[in-house]
């Protein structure tokens, strides 16, 4: 239903503004690849653009894989492209030998230019201003324009209520995804989750161990992730144990990420850059630590993160939350693990926003 909507949008002469909605895992990506191959195919070109490098690199693989197979050439752009490889893929996207570009906020640099841009495709949308946005449109003449989100944040939904925005929504899940079971532990059960993690593991699976700051601060009593990394391995002198953070340069995210989707990692302690996107499907357990300083739209993304394979899979929140609006989310969590559900319960919790 969504490709067909986004189908007849893209064959009539006027733009598409549409918004692809889905909850985590319900197969946006294949969407949206069905939509540049149509572009394609129509003798123009396409470009994806996502919020984090990680994400630009996961998305143009599964690109390749579903379009290359049609000789549909597909790049790269993203910031730690070398000068020479940034130059071949821009002087191609100007002679139109490149059919579709991946890339991050590299795509709306002045330089680039396109032959014939038609379809310009935005993930996690609530993560890229509106003059981004509109910076990529304008390298087209007045190109379609395909926006997904995860994520029904109330502004998206305040957007579709009074804006100029279709809509298209994925309400089921592909084919033997097992639902995620979500349990709220206190912190004095973390002997427990550490039990558990050590369960999955030798089980022959992944966990991921969340953490809100990276660095430690007065103010916020919070575990930061480079304690909780030596935790960790401390608790598991005998696995592997990797470390992911914003401050780390995107070579050493890049190489923390491969040994993870490898199973060369057996524990990932990140920080929530991890938290659109990434896709391990061998990762079944996903432990977030002082779980209430994360908002519910987070948490869902997080725990998204688990589930897209067809193992059983867990996500442990542990919180000792001190307010009603705290003790609240994690009841929502451990209640539904439906986006749409979780958004409109935000809704109610926060109120629509500015």
């Amino acid at each position: 239903k969504a490709v067909n909507e986004i189908l007849r949008d893209m064959r009539q002469p006027y733009c598409m503004n549409r918004l692809l909605q889905g909850d985590v895992g319900s197969g946006k990506t294949v969407v949206a690849a069905i939509a540049l191959y149509a572009a394609v195919k129509s003798g123009h070109q396409g470009a994806l653009m996502a919020p984090t490098e990680i994400l630009a690199e996961q998305h143009l693989r599964t690109l390749e894989k579903l379009l290359a197979p049609h000789g549909i050439q597909v790049a790269l752009l993203t910031g730690s492209l070398t000068e020479r490889q940034r130059r071949d893929v821009l002087a191609g996207l100007q002679m139109g030998m490149i059919d579709v570009v991946v890339g991050t906020h590299a795509l709306i640099q002045e330089d680039v230019h396109f032959r014939s841009l038609s379809l310009v495709v935005t993930d996690e949308q609530h993560r890229f201003g509106v003059g981004q946005r509109s910076i990529l449109r304008r390298k087209g003449i007045h190109p379609d324009v395909l926006t997904m989100t995860a994520t029904p944040i109330p502004r998206t939904l305040a957007i579709t209520a009074f804006g100029d925005m279709d809509v298209s929504t994925l309400r089921e899940r592909p084919k033997g995804r097992v639902p995620v079971k979500t349990y709220w532990v206190r912190h004095d059960m973390l002997d427990r989750v550490l039990g558990f993690i050590r369960r999955e593991v030798e089980a022959g699976r992944q966990a991921y161990v969340i953490c809100p700051l990276i660095e430690e601060s007065d103010k916020l009593d919070v575990q930061n992730v480079i304690d909780l990394h030596l935790q960790m391995q401390q608790a598991f002198p005998d696995l592997k144990v990797g470390l992911l953070h914003g401050r780390l340069t995107p070579a050493e995210k890049d190489a923390v990420m491969r040994a993870f989707a490898s199973g060369e990692t057996h524990v990932l302690v990140a920080t929530t850059v991890v938290e659109v996107g990434v896709d391990v499907p061998n990762a079944t357990l996903m432990v977030v630590m002082d779980a209430d300083r994360f908002g519910l739209s987070q948490l869902h993304q997080l725990r998204g993160r688990v589930g897209r394979g067809t193992h059983a899979s867990y996500c442990v929140l542990v919180a000792d939350p001190k307010s009603e609006a705290g003790i609240e989310r994690m009841r929502i969590m451990t209640e539904t693990d439906d986006g749409f559900e979780v958004s409109r319960r935000d809704l109610e919790l926060r109120g629509p926003g500015d």
